[in-house]
């Protein structure tokens, strides 16, 4: 692998395993972004909220008889656990996968959505965090907490898991196990996440790559997500719930999405519509704009997690995306928007005469500075 530095600079990179397993455990506790959710799921890409490290699970009466590495949750409340083994683990291949299943088996007797709601809360004053403001910005406006939890507490019941083994390395023998368990144990999801590290010059880099989805098992798995909108849905329930003009203009916004010539994904949630075009460069996802019939209707802004992604991330890169789509008359957006969330009503865009022009031209800029990204 080479990195190409300053354009003129080629600096080879070489294969480096990680120092010890503890820190490989850190790095994504810190950075949740190296599951890859794209790879796993590339229509609607997974995002991973920390709950616990270490997290105690037991069989019967033993209560804390083993310790799962991580458990996270994706944003349609599923949890998924992650067990790390670095290559020179000798266990990485079939005592990973009993202890794996173990964790699984017993998962539903040893934890609650309000057990792992506190488990949580207790990770984000370790880290010195706002668990209300966290789960906020991972869940986005359209979802309250209330919800979220709740439909942790379904996918627990129903035994809707996520399973994810994580090494530097992943040899074939367990490849074919992940696929093989994937392909039978529905509703469960089996994956396996390569992350290899290269070194060079003080530089350093983190290639993954998900393993166990076959053609084959994607067909027979049950969706672990709740039931997409369509556009004639969201349509419907604009003209139902707005005036007119409301209507109208979101009907307008979504038209000029689709004339970005990109795909676009309808979102799954329960009571809200959404749709957002698909931006995707350097194999990356990003969403920084969707419309949604939330409340009275609006087009929200999520740039935060613009600071983890290959382009767009910068301060002014974000500033300039909120100025242009400010350009709304009263459209109510402010300088916070820029490190979180904001949101511009249907009523006011539809208000201002070039209001859906000017909307559909920031979408424009967006895309063409992905596009450009490669």
């Amino acid at each position: 692998m080479f990195v190409l530095q300053d354009k003129d600079t080629l600096v080879p990179m070489q294969p480096e395993q990680f120092a010890a397993e503890v820190d490989f455990q850190a790095l994504l506790s810190k950075f949740p972004a190296l599951l890859v959710g794209d790879q796993i799921d590339a229509d609607d890409p997974r995002r991973f909220l920390l709950v616990q490290q270490e997290l105690p699970i037991g069989h019967e009466d033993a209560t804390r008889r083993w310790s799962l590495d991580h458990l996270f949750l994706d944003q349609d409340g599923v949890p998924t656990l992650v067990e790390v083994k670095r290559q020179s683990d000798g266990r990485l291949r079939r005592e990973v996968v009993g202890q794996m299943l173990d964790y699984a088996s017993n998962f539903q007797s040893s934890w609650t959505a309000d057990s792992m709601r506190s488990a949580f809360e207790a990770t984000c004053a370790s880290a010195k965090a706002d668990c209300d403001a966290t789960l906020a910005e991972f869940m986005g406006p359209e979802i309250s907490a209330d919800r979220f939890w709740a439909d942790v507490d379904k996918n627990i019941g129903s035994g809707k898991l996520r399973l994810l083994f994580v090494a530097d390395d992943i040899p074939s023998e367990l490849r074919r196990i992940v696929e093989f368990l994937n392909k039978y144990m529905q509703p469960v999801e089996v994956l396996a996440i390569e992350l290899r590290q290269f070194t060079g010059q003080g530089l350093r880099t983190i290639v993954p790559m998900v393993f166990g989805q076959t053609q084959e098992a994607v067909g027979r798995k049950e969706p672990i997500k709740g039931e997409r909108w369509t556009e004639e849905r969201l349509l419907a329930e604009c003209d139902a719930k707005f005036s007119a003009a409301d209507a109208a203009a979101a009907r307008a916004i979504l038209n000029g999405m689709k004339g970005l010539g990109l795909p676009i994904v309808f979102g799954s949630g329960r009571s809200s519509g959404s749709v957002y075009p698909l931006l995707r460069a350097k194999g990356v996802t990003i969403n920084p704009a969707y419309l949604s019939t939330e409340g009275e209707g609006k087009v929200w802004l999520q740039l935060r997690h613009l600071e983890t992604r290959p382009f767009l991330n910068s301060v002014e890169e974000r500033r300039e995306i909120v100025k242009r789509f400010a350009q709304v008359e009263a459209s109510g957006l402010t300088e916070a928007a820029v490190e979180g969330w904001g949101s511009i009503p249907l009523a006011r865009i539809a208000a201002d005469p070039r209001g859906t022009e000017k909307v559909i031209d920031a979408l424009r800029w967006i895309a063409e500075r992905v596009k450009a990204a490669g």
